[in-house]
């Protein structure tokens, strides 16, 4: 994959209506990835979870919403912590999604992306 970097804001490199911000608080479902819209990673450099905050950002940012399909492709696992998380670090977000792009599977793409820590798992 080819990367670049810079200073901008995507608010100033790219137009708001091909922005979508990814977040696990959103309300929609990413169900497909569109070539012609640009995919911001939610992420936050933090030891705690800030709940809402990314979507907060971008509805302050009158950008569209979207989240994976982890609650549409995986069930809670039974764990002693009873932990379950759709947050998930960057890295993970970027496995989840160059695999879909590859593989056209949400399934294939959670699996490679969603750690067992996080309490959701494929179901049989």
């Amino acid at each position: 994959f080819q990367m670049d970097t810079t200073q901008e804001s995507y608010l100033d490199l790219f137009p708001l209506d091909v922005i979508v911000y990814l977040t696990p608080d959103s309300e929609n479902v990413l169900e497909d990835i569109d070539p012609n819209k640009v995919y911001v990673l939610g992420g936050l450099v933090d030891e705690s979870i800030h709940k809402k905050l990314t979507l907060q950002r971008a509805q302050e940012q009158s950008l569209q919403t979207a989240r994976l399909p982890i609650r549409e492709y995986m069930v809670k696992t039974v764990n002693t912590k009873n932990y379950h998380s759709e947050t998930l670090a960057i890295n993970q977000v970027f496995d989840i999604l160059s695999t879909y792009y590859e593989t056209r599977s949400w399934p294939a793409a959670l699996k490679a992306g969603v750690s067992a820590g996080k309490g959701y798992v494929l179901p049989d």
